[in-house]
């Protein structure tokens, strides 16, 4: 493993560093490592965290959905011409 040192880091990164490693309650290095992993994709898969909503719905919420959502689907042929 490396070691690092970062110089001239701007205060509100500086800040925004320490609210990250208070949210996560770990050390300064632990969180930095932890961001530039996520942020550069490594060791991590990559996602926009729209995953923990999949296949959260059940069939009766599914099924309301799409009858709530189905004239959304409708052509009104008036605003395409």
């Amino acid at each position: 493993m490396k070691n690092l040192t970062i110089r001239n880091v701007p205060d509100d990164l500086a800040d925004a560093l320490e609210r990250e490693k208070s949210r996560r309650r770990g050390s300064l290095n632990q969180t930095v490592i932890e961001v530039l992993s996520q942020g550069l994709g490594v060791g991590t898969r990559r996602s926009n965290g729209i995953a923990r909503f999949a296949g959260t719905w059940t069939a009766e919420e599914h099924r309301q959905f799409q009858e709530n959502t189905a004239s959304l689907e409708d052509i009104d042929d008036e605003l395409w011409r």
